[in-house]
């Protein structure tokens, strides 16, 4: 993931600086015209030219961003964490744009927004990195101001989990809520304390050979799309960002979108312009009223409620077991 999206930085600062090179002091057009615009209705064009129109230009986000990170190093470690230094702030600074193109481009990609984890990773490298100096427990407790900003969630979430627990086999990977994040948590926990010697043996080797590899998979695919196209082969190279998801997750969730995607690639044969327009409140009727569902499964599962019908799919051999089962 890491790997993928470092791509698209470099890539995309190298394509930023080119152009701007190559524009010069000509203004560029705040909606460029493209083969895909002539598909776009009216009303759709002028949303669009809208909302592009009005564009903060690279120099003021650049100086503004500048800006904010001397300040930021001058009064962070001068008034109010004392333990940290100079070169920790510079250095947050420098990674908060890649990791933040990274994230970005992943919720562009799937709709998952994945900075938890990019802050899980921050926390453990700078918290060991100012433990150096003999600061590291004063680092650790700085993370304390959380503590009211997480007050109320987690009063909340005791009583929600409670529910769930109670009602569910929470954790079980073959159950209503698998709960993929559990095992990722223990993880990061078990590596916070042992170090990196906790890891499985050639743990840390492979991490780096996939970072190696998905920026060698983004630059072939890069490299079809200028050069190759006849066949149009860089189409079915995966992203590797779409690809490292259900290491995170796990798969299950595979069959569900494949049956979303297919109900959404046949209601686009039949009507793309309904399909375009009704699609998302399609999709957001189904996650409300999937989430929602939860709550009275879990209230009907501690009433002790059990369905009239329970469908099961046996293979032949199993189901002819059964079968002799109920016949003795």
């Amino acid at each position: 993931m890491l790997g993928d999206g470092l791509f698209h930085v470099v890539y995309m600062a190298i394509v930023m600086l080119f152009t701007i090179i190559k524009t010069g002091s000509k203004k560029v057009e705040s909606f460029p015209q493209d083969e895909n615009r002539s598909q776009l209705t009216f009303d759709e064009q002028k949303r669009n030219e809208y909302f592009t129109k009005d564009q903060i230009s690279t120099f003021t986000a650049l100086g503004g961003y500048i800006t904010l990170a001397i300040i930021s190093i001058f009064i962070i470690p001068n008034f109010i964490f004392p333990q940290l230094k100079w070169y920790h702030m510079l250095v947050a600074y420098i990674i908060a744009p890649i990791l933040a193109f990274c994230n970005a481009y992943g919720c562009g990609l799937t709709d998952w927004s994945l900075a938890s984890n990019y802050g899980k990773l921050a926390i453990l490298i700078f918290s060991g990195w100012a433990g150096m100096g003999h600061g590291g427990i004063i680092a650790g407790l700085a993370a304390c101001v959380k503590l009211l900003e997480r007050l109320w969630g987690v009063l909340c979430h005791r009583w929600c989990f409670g529910f769930f627990y109670r009602a569910y086999s929470v954790g079980d990977p073959d159950g209503s809520y698998p709960a993929p994040y559990g095992a990722l948590y223990l993880g990061i926990a078990v590596l916070g304390v042992e170090g990196l010697g906790a890891l499985p043996h050639n743990c840390l080797k492979l991490s780096i050979w996939f970072f190696v590899g998905a920026i060698l998979v983004n630059l072939l695919t890069v490299v079809l799309k200028r050069y190759e196209k006849r066949f149009g082969v860089y189409r079915f190279i995966p992203s590797p960002m779409c690809v490292a998801i259900p290491f995170y997750l796990g798969a299950y969730f595979a069959i569900d979108m494949c049956i979303g995607s297919l109900i959404l690639f046949v209601w686009e044969k039949k009507n793309k312009k309904a399909a375009k327009e009704l699609a998302p409140a399609v999709a957001s009727g189904m996650i409300c009223g999937d989430s929602l569902w939860g709550i009275p499964a879990a209230v009907l599962a501690m009433a002790g409620v059990k369905a009239p019908i329970c469908m099961k799919f046996l293979s032949a051999s199993v189901n002819k077991r059964v079968d002799g089962f109920l016949g003795s």
